[in-house]
């Protein structure tokens, strides 16, 4: 399960980042590519543990997932419907440049405003 790793390496880069002493962290918002090979409820669930006992124990994992999206040379970038046809949905033509779908980003962090004094910065990747 390499999404332990993974959920440690978010924790990790979100509480470095963060002001000391550490704000509340509401939430944290990613983003993991379909073709990532990273499986989302097996995230969720390593980054319960992962988070344990740190500054985002009850901060919030949201994940959304982004589609995979190919460069086909005639018709530009289209979207695929499944990762099993790499065709063009539009004109056909097999395509292998992938250009979306393999990422695994922080889009941001969400802290509590009541905890975090004017000197702070919200924290995003």
């Amino acid at each position: 399960m390499h999404e332990l790793s993974v959920a440690h390496a978010v924790v990790s880069t979100v509480v470095d980042a963060l002001p000391s002493p550490p704000p509340r962290v509401l939430g944290i918002r990613v983003r993991v590519g379909e073709l990532s090979g990273i499986v989302p409820r097996a995230l969720e669930f390593a980054y319960d543990v992962a988070a344990q006992d740190t500054p985002l124990a009850d901060a919030a994992l949201v994940i959304e997932v982004s589609p995979v999206v190919i460069d086909c040379p005639a018709c530009g970038p289209q979207q695929l419907a499944s990762t099993h046809d790499f065709r063009c949905p539009v004109c056909g033509t097999p395509c292998g440049a992938v250009i979306g779908g393999k990422e695994l980003e922080i889009l941001d962090v969400t802290l509590d405003d009541t905890c975090v004094s004017e000197d702070m910065v919200e924290v995003s990747a």
